[in-house]
């Protein structure tokens, strides 16, 4: 197998192993979008005359049909090809012949796989946004079934204020509402092309124009200067896991809190069997594991967020290989918020709120006694407050 940089000189098998690590079945979801950058690139050979128009008919036809085939799931990336770059570029080579190999004139596995990895985070964000949105219309439709039961609303776990299951279930979707709102956010690194840029210094003596790539891939603007592109690589990732990990934290606290009125102490709520499981050894158990890993993988979305800028954080300017690092933890990230946001809606719509098991203690309206005292009475809030404590502590 021959690798992009190989000049023809021998290869320990334990190097390809060891630098290419899992790597090349990371690429295969980004394939799509190689195949897309490349069109856009070879359209832009054509245009600054460096490719003839049957080369560039070739290409796009070879590109289209390897990409379909991909799709099908006739071929994946191998060990031996690398990387999804080398895998596109060699099918393309035996597909269509000489074309195939004057396809790389002007870019760098640099660029071409930071333009896929771009459009890819493009999707990928919407995607996480639409599945958050789902949540939010989840708990909405709970506020509505359930909103007028009461429920204690706490502080330091104990019963603090009186609250509803409307409130509750609409503080979460607000919360979960404006986290579709950062993700929204993660857009203006996202749509910088760094098409062009090459190994991050351009491509020198070639008249191609990013400007038209760019337009043809749909950025919003030309990553400029091109020393900058490899100097951005992880910012844009790291900001759509940081996103994420906000939008799995206020998640975590939903089930926390679900799980939690799951007890038999508390009983607030009965949750579906649908979405419970069970004991091995205890007939009687059914157990809210859905919940419960959505609690804890909110500490796993947290760990990809600070390996993917641990790879950064003390890298010179330019390209290294460290930062193929990135991809690992940002596709585990993105992976584990859309499986917690596709299975949550669905159980939220199975939850009960048991409004004959909820019981607030009278004191709950303390704050309300003291608010309407000095409403009444018109004495300061801080003498209303020692008044009810004094109430209170005299039974």
């Amino acid at each position: 197998m021959t690798r992009l940089w190989d000049k023809g000189g021998p290869l320990d098998a334990r190097v390809l192993e060891y630098t290419a690590g899992e790597d090349h079945a990371l690429d295969d979801r980004l394939v799509a979008y190689d195949v897309r950058g490349s069109v856009a690139h070879a359209e832009g050979l054509h245009a600054a005359g460096l490719l003839s128009a049957a080369d560039l008919k070739a290409l796009k036809a070879g590109l289209e049909e390897i990409g379909a085939a991909h799709e099908r799931g006739e071929w994946r990336v191998t060990l031996e090809q690398e990387d999804g770059q080398t895998a596109l570029e060699t099918l393309l080579t035996q597909r269509v012949g000489p074309a195939g190999a004057r396809i790389h004139l002007g870019r760098s596995r640099n660029d071409q796989v930071l333009t896929a990895l771009r459009l890819y985070l493009r999707d990928a964000v919407e995607q996480l946004r639409t599945g958050a949105l789902g949540v939010v219309e989840a708990l909405e439709a709970l506020a509505v079934r359930q909103g007028t039961v009461a429920l204690p609303g706490y502080t330091h776990l104990q019963q603090a204020m009186p609250s509803s299951v409307a409130l509750w279930a609409r503080g979460f979707a607000a919360e979960i509402h404006d986290d579709t709102e950062g993700l929204r956010h993660a857009h203006r690194r996202i749509g910088k092309s760094p098409l062009g840029s090459a190994a991050g210094y351009g491509t020198p003596g070639l008249p191609l124009s990013r400007e038209l790539t760019r337009s043809k891939l749909g950025f919003a603007e030309v990553h400029e200067p091109v020393t900058a592109v490899q100097l951005s690589r992880g910012k844009a990732e790291a900001h759509v896991l940081f996103e994420v990990t906000l939008l799995m934290q206020d998640l975590g606290r939903l089930a926390a809190d679900l799980i939690l009125f799951y007890t038999q102490e508390f009983a607030y709520v009965s949750l579906p069997d649908a979405f419970t499981t069970g004991s091995s050894i205890m007939p009687q158990k059914r157990n809210p594991d859905v919940f419960e890993l959505i609690r804890g993988r909110s500490a796993t979305a947290l760990a990809c967020l600070v390996e993917a800028l641990g790879i950064c954080s003390r890298l010179p300017s330019g390209y290294h290989r460290d930062l193929q690092l990135i991809k690992a933890p940002l596709f585990r990230g993105i992976d584990l918020g859309l499986k917690t946001l596709d299975i949550l809606p669905a159980a939220l719509a199975g939850v009960t709120f048991r409004p004959e098991r909820i019981r607030m203690d009278p004191s709950i309206h303390a704050a309300e006694r003291a608010y309407r005292l000095v409403v009444q009475e018109g004495i300061p809030f801080r003498e209303a407050y020692l008044r009810v404590a004094r109430e209170l502590a005299e039974g």
